[in-house]
């Protein structure tokens, strides 16, 4: 990829076992990166590890729960040591809820939704900042969703976690411009993926959203998110920061 500024960078992508995660861990490591593919499911992330080695890149997996402070703490370890430092910090990994209203989302729900979403990518941001100011340049990109630009696309737990986490891109790209570092995010539409809805169709918040949900269009193949995430990261997109790319065949504009 002429002119990525992503030969030889060392890049983290999260929830890189599967979907968005390996379509991005893949054009990264194609595009002359070293990869730490982290993902909770292990067999998912050394899959991917091995797929980039077998096409002659360099890959590493790390497996955890990115919510516990010393998982992401080790994700970023591991690609300082290991490839030399952090220049690329892709925040993918991210659960659905079960599209339920605000009325019916269980405390449990919302704690790991929100959790898994926002303070995930929080706490890997917070161990990855230090690396790259430290280096004067850096890129952050954030997978948020269509869920992140309304309040039509998903349950109230889910919505309000892409929104957090819009919310964290943004500061995150004015409080560190001047540093060198950006910080985007993506907004997916429908996106053939392994992610499950357990929804109950009966339900208040289904049956709602069932009135908008014709609107999401063709379903998005995961590697053209990926190729959304990498321009977002590369030198192509230099001057982009603080942007919510919607890739979505036009759903945000309906």
């Amino acid at each position: 990829m002429n002119g990525s500024g992503l030969e030889g960078a060392s890049v983290v992508v999260t929830g890189g076992g599967s979907g968005i995660g390996r379509a991005a861990a893949l054009r990264f490591a194609g595009a002359g990166a070293k990869v730490v593919v982290a993902d909770i499911n292990a067999d998912g992330a050394k899959a991917v590890v091995a797929e980039i080695e077998a096409a002659g890149g360099s890959a590493v997996a790390v497996t955890g729960d990115l919510s516990d402070q010393a998982v992401a703490d080790e994700v970023v370890v591991t690609a300082v040591n290991t490839f030399g430092g952090l220049d690329v910090l892709v925040n993918n990994a991210g659960v659905m809820d079960t599209m339920s209203a605000a009325a019916d989302v269980s405390d449990a729900e919302w704690e790991r939704v929100i959790r898994v979403n926002l303070t995930a990518p929080f706490l890997l941001t917070r161990a990855a900042l230090p690396h790259m100011l430290a280096k004067g340049k850096g890129a952050i990109v954030n997978t948020a969703s269509e869920a992140a630009l309304r309040g039509s696309a998903a349950g109230a737990a889910y919505t309000a976690s892409k929104h957090g986490l819009v919310g964290l891109t943004r500061s995150v790209a004015v409080m560190y411009r001047e540093s060198g570092i950006r910080a985007n995010a993506i907004a997916p539409g429908g996106t053939k993926t392994g992610i499950t809805v357990d929804a109950d169709p009966a339900g208040h918040g289904p049956q709602v959203l069932a009135r908008y949900m014709g609107n999401v269009g063709r379903l998005a193949e995961a590697d053209e998110q990926a190729a959304a995430i990498v321009f977002l990261a590369s030198d192509a997109a230099a001057n982009i920061n603080g942007v919510v790319l919607p890739v979505d065949n036009g759903w945000a504009a309906v």
